[in-house]
């Protein structure tokens, strides 16, 4: 009887330090919680602005203002809210040059109504900066011969619950699972999906490689090159909600060296070892469900998590939990050449934040979209590089930051 009643004050003790965990998390002392500071700058401060050609980034800009133009003047720009509502932003797109602008007129456009605005992880500035491109594999729309790996739309039973609906101190915060009966449930790992399919989810097509496919995933789209002549692109369209591994780090654990892991150097030890391959792309649990859509413009990148087209070099995915889709930023940072025998150049570059991904996280992260082709492979690939970023805000927002101002980053 002594027994049975130490084992329920142990119960009970261990779920009130259970909440009590959770508690102090939701109130975000400072031991447990980022913080995202912000501290304006000026122009100068900005490594290479003057040489800098922001033209591209006006067109990506001119493209984000679209998607801006259709939301309420209202609504919060989103992230974590440092950047306003949408109607602080029109004054800036409404400026946009008529015409095509030249290097000079592009810099002084910004200039002319934007503040940089240094961006850190509390007191550090430092991050990493990686590249992402759009993927092209060949596939058929039937099962046959080599095409035998299926390219999965978004289950039917997949749901993605805002947990702020439920818990208030939990605002913000989602999370994905599967509806099985009356019950939500973890979805199905990468290695289940491969081993038993997924009933509740339409084939979109079938592709000849899984190593190709896999790297389909990680880039988040992607053109398709079909048996029968025809052509179409794939985008992200969700995402399973188990968490992301880089199979980078699978293989260095494994023993591949660490010093010049790349993509490439990924791909050919999958391609080398077809043997043990699924059992190492299994490490990474989370799975990606694409929606098929024409390729309405082969010079223009997939559409972003803003719903815009991506715009190469120009384009970056930033965590959205912390910045706004639709911003200005300035990347200072270092990009591989094509060739790898050319080494590294500086890459200060004005970009807008068009996207996001499953493995970026943090206040100074972001991933360069860098287009379609072998070359945007070859730079994407081998791109990982400390850097540091900058957000360019409407004057008045950047005004009200006075000389710097700290963020609690969910």
């Amino acid at each position: 009887m002594a027994r049975g009643r130490l084992l329920l004050i142990l119960v009970v003790l261990t779920i009130a330090a259970i909440v009590a965990w959770w508690a102090m998390r939701l109130q975000a002392p400072s031991f447990f919680v980022a913080r995202l500071r912000l501290t304006p700058v000026s122009f100068t401060d900005l490594p290479g602005w003057r040489t800098a050609d922001p033209r591209a980034a006006l067109i990506a800009f001119s493209r984000s203002c679209q998607a801006l133009a259709k939301k309420q003047p209202a609504e919060a720009m989103g992230g974590i809210g440092y950047a306003g509502k949408v109607s602080d932003w029109m004054a800036a797109c409404r400026a946009i040059p008529a015409r095509a602008a030249s290097a000079a007129q592009a810099r002084e456009f910004f200039e002319s109504w934007a503040r940089p605005v240094a961006v850190g992880n509390g007191g550090d500035q430092n991050g990493i900066f990686t590249g992402y491109y759009e993927a092209q594999i060949a596939a058929s729309r039937t099962q046959h011969g080599a095409y035998q790996t299926p390219v999965y739309g978004t289950p039917g039973n997949l749901v993605s619950v805002d947990a702020g609906l439920f818990v208030d101190d939990l605002s913000g915060r989602h999370f994905t699972g599967c509806v099985d009966g009356h019950k939500l449930v973890k979805c199905p790992a990468r290695a289940e999906i491969d081993a038993n399919g997924l009933k509740q989810a339409k084939i979109l097509f079938y592709a000849n490689d899984p190593v190709s496919v896999f790297f389909l995933h990680i880039q988040g789209s992607g053109r398709v090159q079909f048996d029968d002549g025809t052509s179409a692109r794939v985008n992200y369209d969700s995402q399973n909600g188990q968490p992301y591994t880089a199979i980078g780090k699978t293989l260095i654990r494994m023993g591949v060296p660490r010093d010049g892991m790349s993509m490439q150097v990924i791909r050919k030890w999958l391609k080398d070892h077809p043997a043990d391959a699924q059992r190492v792309m299994e490490t990474d649990k989370s799975f990606i469900f694409f929606r098929e859509e024409p390729i309405a413009d082969p010079d223009a990148g997939p559409a972003g998590s803003e719903g815009v087209a991506l715009t190469p070099a120009a384009s970056l995915a930033v965590d959205m939990k912390v910045h706004p889709l639709g911003a200005p930023m300035f990347v200072a940072a270092k990009r591989p050449d094509a060739n790898p025998a050319r080494g590294n150049h500086d890459f200060d570059r004005l970009m807008v934040a068009q996207d996001s991904g499953g493995a970026i996280k943090g206040a100074v992260r972001g991933d360069v979209f860098w287009g379609f082709g072998s070359n945007a492979a070859l730079i994407a690939g081998r791109m990982k590089s400390a850097g540091k970023l900058y957000v360019l805000l409407p004057k008045a927002l950047a005004g009200r930051l006075g000389k710097s101002q700290d963020f609690r980053v969910p």
